[in-house]
């Protein structure tokens, strides 16, 4: 280990800032939990050598509070920052002022940061790097009318009408018909201008049936980029993962080499530094790029079952300026793994569930991780997102992940509080599930949304 990074901030709460404890711990690494006031009582707060609160409970007060997080790394002595996923993880800005205050942020270069975030010059930098891409404007609409009906024409109905700075299901509308195209990109434009500040938008093809593969990629700072096989993220309601897996059921190991390959060397084709995701719509056997995070996932942990690799750690030494410590031909895939996440939210209507839990026993038996910061009397604050942890199986093929998914879940008690597990259990015992494959409009359906 490097001694260059000899503290990390942890600049997340919840599941993520534990993950990322432990990890440093491994290596270690003296670590700085920073928490809102509604956080004093986190696990990862308890467990860090250091603990610093940055502002009231309002994210926008405090994880999403820059100059706050400067100062508490600053008065810690920190080397490094973490941001995990969510809150400031893909913010440039941030990652610029981390660097320029003379801090080493955990993550890639802000420049590459604002190159993946907006997607109109990700998808171009995409296809230089010879990534396949969905069929679409090739840039942003202008205002010659004209021309954007003659180009809808050309990729086909129908169409999706995207936001360039959009995210996470918002700042999209798909067009079924070249009647209703132009006031659909009227209304794109300004949903995109109030949401992002950004009114730039652009057309794709609209995939009717995909399905959503993501490829995990890892990169240093020397050149040397490799993917960690795929995941399969279809498994959604409104935009957001339910169920994930590894590797994805179906994809052949020729796919897999081709479509990887091809990522790793976009890597290093964008000078990329740290863990990434490229994300796909899979549909008849074709990958059609839409984004790359620039982060590690929710959905992490599944790839790290198969692979044997700790994505967390990965990303430390290679901010410590250590190369790569696998090749291509080490990374093999073994066996299946499967994540659900747990909510705090009702099975049924979703609304989130905040408050005190009660009790709290964790699954156990092989092949199970689970990946939580709750526990006993832990009240569940109700200004964050809902997500209280992440249930983790592997087998040495998908049928028994499932069982030992089945088993877990089974074994899982969240008292106090409501929780999704009702509705996991149900995907684990749905017909189509099982078989593999469903496309990403799959789970709304199956609950009638």
């Amino acid at each position: 280990m490097s001694a260059m990074i000899e503290k990390v901030l942890i600049a997340n709460r919840g599941e993520i800032a534990l993950r990322i404890l432990r990890a440093c711990r491994e290596l270690g690494i003296k670590t700085v939990a920073v928490h809102s006031e509604a956080d004093r009582d986190l696990k990862h707060v308890l467990l860090a050598d250091e603990s610093v609160c940055i502002g009231p409970a309002a994210a926008m007060q405090s994880y999403l509070n820059v100059p706050a997080l400067i100062s508490a790394a600053e008065v810690t002595d920190t080397v490094a920052i973490h941001p995990g996923y969510g809150f400031l993880s893909e913010n440039a800005d941030f990652a610029e002022r981390v660097e320029k205050s003379g801090f080493i942020f955990i993550g890639p270069r802000p420049e590459t940061i604002r190159l993946m975030g907006d997607k109109v010059s990700a998808i171009a930098a995409m296809k230089e790097a010879g990534v396949p891409c969905v069929p679409g404007s090739d840039g942003p609409i202008d205002d010659n009318k004209k021309r954007t009906l003659e180009l809808a024409r050309e990729i086909g109905y129908p169409i999706m009408i995207k936001s360039s700075g959009g995210g996470g299901g918002r700042g999209m509308r798909v067009v079924h018909s070249e009647a209703t195209l132009l006031n659909a990109i009227a209304l794109t434009k300004a949903e995109a201008a109030a949401a992002f500040n950004n009114d730039m938008v652009y057309m794709e093809k609209y995939l009717e049936n995909p399905r959503h593969v993501e490829f995990q990629v890892l990169a240093d700072q020397m050149g040397n980029a490799i993917h960690l096989g795929e995941r399969d993220c279809s498994m959604q309601r409104r935009h957001q993962k339910v169920v994930e897996e590894a590797p994805a059921p179906g994809i052949t190991e020729a796919q897999r080499r081709e479509i990887g390959e091809r990522c790793a060397a976009a890597c290093r084709s964008i000078g990329y530094r740290g863990a990434g995701t490229f994300e796909f719509l899979y549909e008849n056997g074709q990958f059609y790029f839409i984004e790359m995070n620039t982060r590690v996932q929710v959905e992490h942990p599944v790839t790290e079952m198969v692979t044997g690799v700790d994505i967390v750690k990965e990303q430390i030494l290679i901010a410590a300026g250590e190369p790569l410590r696998y090749r291509q031909e080490d990374i093999q895939m073994r066996g299946h793994a499967i994540e659900c996440r747990i909510n705090a939210e009702h099975p049924e209507t979703f609304m989130p569930s905040p408050g005190k839990i009660t009790d709290f026993h964790a699954p156990g038996g092989p092949g199970v991780r689970i990946e939580t910061h709750i526990y006993s009397g832990y009240t569940v604050p109700c200004h964050y997102d809902s997500m209280i942890g992440k249930l983790i199986t592997h087998g040495e093929d998908r049928d028994s992940a499932v069982a030992r998914m089945c088993n877990a879940l089974r074994e899982t008690i969240i008292e106090g509080i409501h929780s999704n597990i009702k509705l996991q259990r149900s995907i684990m015992r749905d017909g189509a599930f099982l078989a593999g494959g469903t496309n990403i409009h799959y789970l709304e359906k199956m609950l009638g949304l």
